[in-house]
C-alpha cells in the first residue's frame, strides 16, 4: 500500500493447518520466519477446522453490530452441518449432489425446528447466508452448489491455529531459491508451447536427442527429458488444448474439464485511523434481507458487493498501518475485478457507512486489490472438486505422461500444483507436497538401475 509501512498478501494470505504435518510450517520454522506465537505448541494442537477463529465484530446492513449471542449459535449451527457434510465418502446414495443443496435442505429444517420467533429465524438464516459466502472463500468456488458433496469429506485440514509470515509470504520461496545457483530460476519467461514426444537436438549436436521442447513467447526454446508443468488449474482449462502439442490424452483433458476452479479476491482498505476496536480481528458482515433458502440476486453490477464476507484487521498495525483486507468469492468477485479503484473504494465506503451506522466514516485513503481472475496465468484463484468430478480427477491430472509405463523415454511430462493433491488441494503445503511428489518421481527414476 502506497503509506503503509507493511506488506499486503495479494495471494496466500495464512499457513493453513502450522503444526509438525505441514511442510509450509515446518520450512518456515527452520527458516526462523514465523512469530513466537506460531511456535507455541498449544497453537499446533489447535483443531480450527480452516476457519481462523478470530475475535469478531459482526455488523448488520441495518447499521447495528448483531448479538454476539445470534452469530455463536448460527456458527455453531453451521459448523455442524458442514462437518455433517464430510461423511457423505463412498456413500452409494446420497440426497444431494452438491454440498449447497445438503446444507439448504438441512438449515430449512434445522432453523423452522427451533422453535424461535419469526425475527429471531430471519436473522438467524441471514448469518447463516454470510457463512455460505465464507465458505464460497474458503472452497473458491462461485456457489456451495457448485461442490460436490460426496468427496468434499476428502479434503484434510491439519490442525494448528492459522498463522502469517511477518516478512510475507515470499520470505518462504526467497529463503529456499537462496540455495540454488544464481540463474536457476528465471523470471517473466512465459511459455507459449510445449512439444513433447518429439525428438529435438541442440544446434551442432545431433547425437543428443532431447523428446521435450519448451517454447517461450519471447522465442527462447529449451531442450529437456522431463519437465514438471505447475501452472495453475485455470490455465490448463483455457488454453491445455493449444499449449501442449501433441494435445494431452483425452483422460486428463476430461479431468481438467471436470474439476473446479475459482476466484477468491482480497481487496486492501488503508485508513487514516482506526474505526474499529483494538483486540478487533474480524468485522464480519450480514446481509439481513438475504437466507440461505432464497435465490440470490444475479445483477452484479448493483449488488456485487453483497458477496464480501467480511474484513480481516492486518496486525500488528506498527507493521501494516490501520488496514483492512476484504475477501470476496465468485463471479461477484471477478466482476468487482472489472471496475476501477475509485469505483471499488467508493462503493466499499458507502458500504461501511451503511454498516456502521456513521455516514461521517472517513473513506479509506488507498485501496488495492487483486485480480486473480483477469490474470492470463492463473484465470482464478484455487481449486475444488466441482459435482460431477471427483478425488479421482485430482490423481488423473497428477499422472505424469506419456501413460504407457513401458515407454522407452518416460516422464516427459510431470504435474504439480494444488490441483494435483488430492487431500490438500487449494492449499500452499497441497502445492509444496506434489513438487516434492514429482521431483522424488524422477529420483526414482535416475536411480532405478537401466535395463541391461
Amino acid at each position: 500500500l502506497p503509506a503503509a509501512s507493511g506488506l499486503a498478501e495479494i495471494g496466500a494470505h495464512w499457513i493453513h493447518g502450522p503444526s509438525p504435518g505441514n511442510p509450509v510450517f515446518r520450512l518456515a520454522t527452520r527458516y526462523g520466519l514465523l512469530g513466537p506465537e506460531a511456535a507455541r505448541e498449544e497453537n499446533q494442537r489447535v483443531e480450527a477446522g480452516g476457519h481462523p477463529p478470530l475475535p469478531s465484530v459482526t455488523y448488520g446492513s441495518s447499521g447495528r453490530v448483531l448479538s454476539p449471542q445470534a452469530v455463536s449459535e448460527a456458527h455453531d449451527l453451521f459448523d455442524t452441518l458442514l462437518a455433517s457434510a464430510r461423511t457423505f465418502q463412498g456413500a452409494e446414495e446420497s440426497l444431494a449432489h452438491s454440498v449447497g443443496q445438503y446444507l439448504r435442505a438441512e438449515i430449512a429444517q434445522r432453523v423452522s425446528a427451533s422453535g424461535a420467533d419469526e425475527d429471531a429465524q430471519r436473522l438467524q438464516l441471514a448469518i447463516l447466508a454470510a457463512c455460505l459466502k465464507l465458505e464460497c472463500c474458503i472452497s473458491g468456488t462461485h456457489s456451495m452448489d457448485l461442490v460436490a458433496l460426496e468427496p468434499f469429506g476428502e479434503y484434510v485440514s491439519l490442525p494448528g491455529l492459522d498463522c502469517t509470515f511477518p516478512g510475507g509470504y515470499s520470505s518462504l520461496p526467497d529463503h529456499m531459491l537462496s540455495a540454488l545457483p544464481d540463474g536457476t530460476v528465471l523470471l517473466n519467461k512465459a511459455v507459449r508451447t510445449i512439444r513433447w514426444r518429439g525428438s529435438f537436438h541442440e544446434e551442432g549436436d545431433e547425437a543428443r536427442d532431447f523428446p521435450v521442447r519448451v517454447e517461450c513467447e519471447d522465442g527462447d526454446a529449451f531442450l529437456a527429458d522431463h519437465i514438471i508443468v505447475t501452472v495453475p488449474l485455470g490455465f490448463l482449462k483455457e488454453r491445455h488444448q493449444d499449449f501442449f502439442q501433441p494435445p494431452l490424452p483425452e483422460r486428463k483433458a476430461e479431468a481438467i474439464r471436470r474439476l473446479g476452479f475459482g476466484t477468491n479476491n482480497k481487496i486492501f482498505l488503508e485508513f487514516e485511523r482506526p474505526f474499529w476496536e483494538p483486540q478487533q480481528q474480524l468485522l464480519e458482515v450480514v446481509w439481513e434481507d438475504e437466507s440461505p433458502l432464497e435465490e440470490p440476486s444475479a445483477d452484479l453490477e448493483a449488488n456485487w458487493f453483497k458477496k464480501l464476507i467480511g474484513f480481516v484487521v492486518l496486525q500488528p498495525p506498527e507493521q501494516h498501518g490501520h488496514v483492512l483486507c476484504g475477501f470476496i468469492a465468485g463471479k461477484e468477485s471477478e466482476y468487482m475485478e472489472t471496475l476501477s479503484d475509485a469505483e471499488v473504494l467508493s462503493t466499499m465506503t458507502r458500504v461501511l457507512r451503511m454498516l456502521t451506522g456513521n455516514q461521517r466514516l472517513p473513506a479509506p485513503r488507498s485501496v488495492l486489490r487483486s485480480r486473480w481472475h483477469s490474470a492470463p496465468y492463473t484465470r482464478g484463484s484455487y481449486s475444488y472438486v466441482a459435482i460431477g468430478s471427483s478425488g479421482d480427477d485430482i490423481d488423473v491430472l497428477a499422472q505424469p505422461l506419456p501413460e504407457d509405463p513401458e515407454d522407452p523415454r518416460p516422464l516427459q511430462l510431470l504435474f504439480a500444483g494444488e490441483a494435483t493433491h488430492r487431500t490438500f488441494y487449494s492449499t500452499t503445503h497441497g502445492a509444496l507436497l506434489s513438487g516434492w511428489r514429482e521431483a522424488e518421481r524422477l529420483n526414482q527414476l535416475f536411480e532405478a538401475p537401466s535395463p541391461a
